[in-house]
Formats: C-alpha cells, structure tokens, sequence
C-alpha cells in the first residue's frame, strides 16, 4: 500500500502559514473602516491569534498524525463531532476558493495595465482566470508536496514583498505629503453602534486564522511535534507585523473612502506610485507577485484542507476511495481531484449568481467566516477536555463534570503531561483561560459575521448567509447519519 511521504520541513511549514493565514485583501478590508482597525487588530491578536496559536501548539505536539483538527475533536468529543468539525472545515474551503480567486483576479489585471482593469468587473475573465490558478495548484498539489511546497513558498515571498513595498510606500507617502486619514484619538476608537465595523472583527479573526492547516498534514512533516510549535512563533511575528503595518502605510497612503475590498492593496500601491513618482512598472510586478500570491494561498488550502476529507475516507465516514494514495506521488490524488471539481462548481456559482463581482465576494467571504468559525468552537474545547482528560484520568464529555471541578478546586495538580507536548503555560488554569479566551472570540466573530451589512436587503443577506452555512451544516449530518447505518450493517 502506497504511504504518505514526510515532504515539509520547518521552513516550509514557516511560509506555508504566511502564505494560508497572510491574506493582504484583510488589509483593503480592515482599511475601509478607518484608522480604529489598528485598535481592532490588536484585540483580534490578544484575544484570538494568541489563545489559537497555543491551542495548536499543545494539540499538534500531543496528537500529532494526518487530520489535524478532525483528529483532536474526534478524540475529545467522539466520531459525530469529528465529523462535523471536519466537514465544516474542508466545506468551507469549496466556498473560500472562489472569494481568494476574485480577489487574485482583481489584482491580476494591473499586471497588464490600467487599460485592462475594467476587466475587475468581468465575470467572464473572473470565471476563466479564477478556474486557471485553481486547477494548476491542483496538478502541483497531485505531484506531491514535495513539489507541491513550492507553490506554496513562492506564493509566501508574494506576499511579504508586496507588503513590505506598500509599508515603504505608505511611509513614503506620509512623510512627503502627510496621512490621508487622520488618526486622532478620537478616530483610533471603534465605533461599536456600526454594524459594518463590528461585522469586521470576525474578518480580523479569519485573518489571523490557519494556524491549524499545517496539523492537517501531521504524516508528511518531518519531526512535527517539534517543527510545528517552532513555525507558529517564527511566522506569527511576520504575520502580525504584516497586518498592522499594512494597514497604517494603506491609510496613510489612501483615504478610507477610496479603498475597494476588493482590489484596495493594488488600488493603494498604484496611487502612491504615482504620488511619489515612482515607476509605473513597481505596479506591474507587484501584481505579479499578488497573482502568485493567490496560486500559493489556494495551493496551501487545497493541500490542507484535502488531508481531512483524505482521513474521513479512511474511517468510512466518506467514500473509501477518498482515502487512497497514490502509487507514485505519496499523495491523497483522489481527495485533492474531487476537491477540485466541487471548488469549480463553487466558483461558476459564486461569479454568475450575483449582480456583480463586488458582491459575489461579500456573500462568499460572510459564508467562509461562519462555516470556518465552526471547527474552531471544537478546537478551543478540545483542549479544555484532552488537557482534563490527559491529566486526572476523567472524561468531562460524559458527564462525570463534579470529580473534575473538585479536583480543579482542591487538589494541586501537579504537572506530569507526556513527553515532547507542549502545553499551554498555567496549567489546567492556564487551559481553561485559553480555550475560553478563544471560544468566546470565536462566538463572537460567528455571530457579528451573520449581521448583515447596514446597506444590505436584510432578509435576503439571511438567507444567502446564514441559510446556505446551516444547509451546509445539515447536509453533513445527514453524511454522518447515512455512513453511519451503513457502517452497522
């Protein structure tokens, strides 16, 4: 029987999570609500980035196999909630790949000059460019990772110079001509009556999320309990100061009010390159590397995400098939094949179903927010309920919650948890804090992302939204249920 094969190594790991977490559209879309993202960023970090990364940390270093967060939510609550907490994690990514593909699509068309982007707008060029960067992730990913990582990598450097280009032009711009927004005081403060400001906390939260993507693929890293924990801290701090950076140099170089979410990094490297003077070609290859940037961020999700309906498959949950590997490659082709087709139709059905590419991509990205948002309620339980699990000997999710409280209370538990986990510092306190830290800002994110926008028919954003997140859900289940029975007989 064909195995998987251990192609990833730390720095590969490192700018895999650059290039899957580092989405520089969250820049664009932090920066239309003006210089109070700043502040929303910071509590995106302290209240969801860091409790993430230790969750992850701690679970990958004490399950560390292929399946990531399906295994830890199946060991912790059982085979019905790894399944839901898998499905919801790889279905998200089938409505995710078109909203990343119509942002590359938009950012794509600088390259060629300002004569083609009207072609922003086109939903045939969206459609044709969009199918064309998914399927070549697709033929890399089928390859193997060792060939696959590449995609992957170089996607990384398209991200990190972009951003580094758009901070130096930011400064640039302020220091010669001043801050087009101001950043008063008064103007740093949310302003928590707006629905669409609050509404953007959960997009802060889904930007700093995909910590947890590399675990997917547990069996094809090299020493992972010791890779993974490492590549968190390394590419956490690359990724904070991307952010927040990026986003002061966007709004010092370009008024809020000017700012599309969906071509704002280009639109604000365009304008400041014509401030300053600059060569109009910095446009032309930061497009390039933007377009390479999206091939990267599809290919690391493809990769990720295929490992879950990959192992689903191996426990019969999903079609058997699913769980082969290929002969030659070591890779999960079937998985990674049928993702691909289901992501096409997704992308036909995000473009041509709105009234314009602006839109498809609000609908899109608001469904993603709250179908992705799912597992992670799971991932900060787990911890809670493996680390009680892992330390008194007693299981919470059966009801047998008065011994552990007590022991909590009374007893001083001293720390004896495997060899090589890493464990979130405080002990079972210290869990508690981050697994509830993280569960609450992930409830919050879940419930402000099914807000609709102040400018949206209400009842339709619901239905769209909220209605295609719960089919998604329900349909799941009833998955579950039918492989269930069968699985009896």
């Amino acid at each position: 029987m064909a195995q998987l094969k251990r192609a990833l190594g730390l720095w590969d790991l490192v700018l895999l999570n650059i290039v899957a977490i580092v989405g520089l559209r969250w820049i664009a879309t932090a920066s239309r609500t003006g210089p109070s993202s700043i502040i929303l960023w910071g509590l995106a970090f302290l209240l969801f980035f860091i409790p993430q990364a230790l969750a992850v940390i701690e679970l990958s270093t004490r399950h560390p196999e292929e399946g990531g967060i399906y295994v830890w939510t199946k060991r912790a609550f059982g085979d019905f909630h790894g399944f839901i907490s898998g499905w919801c994690y790889w279905s998200n990514n089938l409505i995710y790949y078109p909203s990343l593909l119509i942002f590359t699509a938009g950012n794509a068309v600088y390259i060629g000059g300002e004569q083609y982007l009207h072609l922003t707008d086109s939903k045939l060029f969206v459609t044709v460019f969009a199918l064309a960067v998914l399927w070549i992730a697709i033929i890399f990913n089928v390859i193997g990772l060792k060939t696959g990582k590449w995609v992957q990598n170089l996607g990384a450097f398209g991200t990190w110079i972009p951003a580094f280009t758009l901070i130096l032009l930011g400064a640039i711009a302020w220091w010669r001509y001043g801050a087009a927004n101001s950043f008063a005081g008064a103007n740093l403060l949310p302003n928590l009556a707006e629905t669409d400001t609050i509404s953007f906390w959960s997009t802060m939260c889904f930007g700093f999320a995909g910590l947890e993507l590399a675990s997917t693929m547990g069996d094809e890293i090299r020493n992972p309990r010791k890779n993974i924990p490492r590549a968190i801290v390394i590419s956490g701090v690359f990724i904070t100061l991307i952010y927040i950076l990026g986003t002061v140099a966007m709004l010092l170089a370009l008024p809020q009010s000017e700012i599309s979410i969906v071509s704002g990094i280009m639109q604000s490297i365009q304008s400041v390159v014509s401030r300053v003077g600059a060569p109009l070609a910095i446009v032309a290859f930061i497009a390039l590397l933007m377009t390479l940037n999206g091939l990267g961020g599809a290919g690391a999700w493809l990769a990720g995400s295929a490992r879950i309906p990959f192992v689903i498959g191996i426990d019969k949950y999903l079609p058997e098939a699913l769980g082969k590997v290929h002969p030659r490659w070591g890779t999960p082709y079937v998985a990674i094949l049928f993702q691909g087709v289901l992501s096409t139709l997704f992308i036909f059905m995000g473009v041509f179903r709105e009234t314009s590419v602006e839109a498809a991509y609000r609908v899109l990205l608001d469904m993603v927010l709250i179908v992705y948002f799912v597992p992670f309620v799971y991932l900060f339980l787990a911890l809670i309920v493996l680390r009680i699990r892992e330390r008194l000997d007693v299981d919470i999710t059966t009801g047998d919650v008065g011994r552990s409280l007590l022991a909590l209370i009374v007893l001083r538990i001293k720390d004896r948890g495997r060899e090589g986990v890493i464990e979130v510092p405080g002990g079972i306190v210290g869990a508690f804090i981050t697994g509830g830290l993280g569960f609450a800002a992930t409830v919050i994110s879940i419930l402000f992302a099914a807000m609709p926008p102040e400018d949206a028919d209400k009842t339709l954003f619901l239905v769209k939204v909220v209605g295609g997140c719960l089919a998604f859900i329900l349909f799941g289940g009833l998955i579950y249920l039918v492989s269930s029975r069968r699985g009896r007989k």
